[in-house]
């Protein structure tokens, strides 16, 4: 805040001459000459603004409350124009009101507090403060529609993440059902299977002890289906064993001796009949020990390995006949399904 200049010293006049009157018709003593008055610590209050205020004489000093309150109303009224006209308003500076109403000798506090009110509202409308309101609640409600579009947003993201989370639970539960119910079928099917083996070792464990090879030390010479001209139907019709003329040849299962004699082509043979209809035929024997109509039993000896009829070698020429049909079947399956292996 600028300071107050100093009053202007009084210019000097002969105590002879007469002083002007003003454009009054006389003199009059309230219009000076005034003198100058500098306040001191001793004379004045300390105050918070430098100021150098000339001290009046006469009846002015009351005078000039009246004038601060029509600069007060002034500068209202100056805002209230700027406010109106859109002019930006005009700075005023004035000293501190507590200097100057000590310096006035005026203790009321009640016209301190209207002259501070005053200056206080001083360029600020009715209009200015219904426009700052409701600026303000537009504001507010600016701010609640967003933090409420911000509220549906993140409840939007936290409902997929979770319908996210629920399919990939749902997903896994299923796959780990899935797996659980592969690998119990698989080890259902491998139990089936292995009980399944064991039945069938256990079945031929018991067939082993009723059937048996029929020569004990021998070698393949000939299987089922080798073509060939010096077979009559064109192909190898059975299984030869071949061994030492005179190797014991021995019944493979019970059954019931139905043929027993010469047989052309198949030399000395002996058809064994088995309860189930099949006959098994053993071929090109040197000797038969057994008549028609004779009942064996697994492990009997019923001839000797020879070579009588069409053969190259001593040997034993056995077919497999089921039901006694005329056209016989690979011997060396049939023999391993009785838990045999030639």
């Amino acid at each position: 805040m600028a300071s107050n200049r100093p009053a202007p010293e009084a210019p000097f006049m002969p105590a002879e001459a007469e002083p002007e009157t003003f454009g009054y018709g006389a003199y009059r003593t309230e219009e000076g000459p005034w003198e100058e008055w500098n306040p001191t610590e001793e004379s004045l209050a300390p105050v918070r603004g430098r100021h150098r205020v000339a001290k009046q004489r006469g009846g002015f000093a009351r005078s000039s409350t009246v004038l601060g309150v029509g600069v007060v109303a002034a500068v209202g009224a100056g805002g209230m124009a700027s406010a109106n006209t859109g002019k930006p308003p005009v700075s005023i500076s004035l000293p501190d009101l507590d200097s100057v109403s000590h310096l006035f000798g005026d203790d009321s506090s009640d016209t301190h507090q209207a002259h501070a009110t005053a200056l206080s509202s001083a360029g600020v409308t009715s209009a200015d403060s219904k426009d700052s309101d409701a600026g303000e609640t537009l504001r507010n409600r600016i701010m609640a529609q967003a933090e409420q579009q911000r509220s549906k947003a993140d409840s939007k993201a936290t409902a997929v993440a979770l319908a996210a989370a629920e399919k990939q639970t749902a997903d896994t539960a299923a796959k780990a059902e899935q797996d659980a119910a592969a690998k119990a079928a698989a080890a259902k099917q491998k139990a089936e299977a292995d009980a399944k083996k064991a039945a069938e070792a256990k079945r031929l464990a018991e067939l082993a002890k009723q059937y048996q090879l029929p020569v004990v030390s021998y070698t393949i010479t000939g299987t089922f289906g080798q073509p060939g001209a010096m077979w009559s139907s064109g192909y190898h019709t059975g299984l030869d064993f071949a061994a030492p003329t005179g190797t014991l040849i021995k019944a493979i299962h019970s059954g019931t001796i139905t043929q027993a004699g010469w047989a052309g082509a198949y030399g000395y043979r002996t058809v064994l009949t088995l309860d189930d209809g099949t006959e098994l035929w053993f071929c090109h024997q040197s000797s038969i020990n057994v008549s028609v109509g004779q009942k064996v039993s697994t492990g009997e000896v019923i001839g000797r390995i020879g070579a009588t009829g069409n053969v190259t070698g001593p040997h034993l020429h056995l077919e497999v006949h089921p039901g006694g049909q005329a056209t016989g079947i690979d011997p060396a399956p049939w023999l391993r399904d009785k838990g045999l292996t030639p």
